[in-house]
């Protein structure tokens, strides 16, 4: 018997060699940021038996780990520790030694005081990450505001809005109203809806926002002088403008706001709307302008047509929008 039980010590062993290898349970590391550069890390391993997996985070050089505890949980040891660097970990690399030789997953957890999140897999020939960097207060205004810029000019159903509307519009004290009312309205929707005061289904919103410009069309047909609008431009911008600030909260909820930095990404979106808004009205109007140099006398048909195309591009997107939500 004594001479079966070497061999079978060695099966087992060899059977076992592989297993520690193939650990299916990943190793866990959390970096919390709680001071300029120190950070409260937590650093857990998965055990087999006695046997502790040779893994181990590696920080800058500049890093020093101030104080830590050791504990055994669950099957893991869990080593947890204050790291203190001469600067951010934020756009720095943070490796794992011993990753390449196992295929044992790491994941890493990174809580800036920002607030942002980050979360990382590694495994294999990966054995390194770099956290993310908290964008500066002028590179988060950079940023929102070619966003809102870029936004606008790209929503045509907010420009067909304002185009029709320096159609209905010709003298220069209305129009300024009617354009700041446009502005003042969208600018609070937007606000109250990105910061979750108001909640509406986006769908019906860009439905309704079609079918503004669809009445608005009607009313460049009717030309009315009696007309509510006609007499009350402004008010109508300001009720229509409500909706379309919504129209954009829904697509600045779908990029997201730093969370350190919400009141500043919201009001430089905000001026890149109206940047991009004013850059389409001096457009406008100087097509307008040229437009009446080339043909003094407009033929009477034009406007007209202008206002039935409008009309119609507006009535299909509020049939297409209702229809992607029924």
């Amino acid at each position: 018997m004594n001479r079966l039980v070497a061999p079978m010590l060695g099966v087992l062993l060899w059977m076992d060699a592989p297993a520690a290898a193939h650990e299916v349970r990943p190793a866990y590391l959390e970096l919390v940021q709680v001071g300029e550069a120190t950070y409260q890390t937590t650093w857990k391993l998965p055990m087999r038996g006695n046997a502790v997996l040779k893994l181990a985070p590696r920080f800058p050089a500049d890093c020093r780990q101030a104080s830590s505890t050791t504990a055994v949980r669950g099957g893991a040891q869990v080593v947890r520790a204050t790291v203190t660097c001469d600067r951010p970990l934020s756009g720095r690399t943070i490796r794992i030694d011993g990753l390449s030789a196992t295929m044992v997953d790491v994941l890493v957890r990174v809580e800036l005081r920002s607030g942002d999140e980050q979360s990382v897999l590694l495994r294999g020939g990966v054995d390194a990450l770099e956290v993310a960097r908290t964008p500066t207060r002028s590179e988060v205004f950079g940023s929102y505001l070619g966003l809102g810029v870029e936004h606008i000019l790209l929503g045509i159903d907010h420009l067909l809005f304002v185009f029709a509307l320096l159609l209905l519009v010709r003298e220069p004290r209305p129009l300024v109203l009617a354009i700041t009312a446009f502005t003042v309205a969208h600018s609070v929707t937007l606000g109250l809806a990105t910061l979750g005061v108001l909640n509406v289904p986006q769908a019906p919103v860009e439905a309704v926002i079609a079918l503004s410009i669809v009445l608005l069309a009607v009313e460049l047909v009717r030309q009315e002088p009696a007309g509510w609008t006609l007499r009350r431009p402004w008010l109508v911008a300001f009720a229509v403008g409500l909706l379309h600030g919504l129209g954009f909260a829904g697509a600045l909820s779908d990029v997201g706001l730093p969370a350190s930095e919400i009141p500043l990404a919201l009001l430089s979106f905000n001026l890149g709307v109206e940047a991009g808004q004013l850059a389409f009205v001096l457009a406008a109007l100087l097509c307008f302008a040229m437009g009446q140099r080339m043909l003094p006398k407009v033929p009477a048909w034009l406007p007209r047509l202008a206002a039935e195309t409008i009309g119609i591009v507006a009535a299909f997107w509020v049939v297409e929008r209702t229809l992607a939500f029924l």
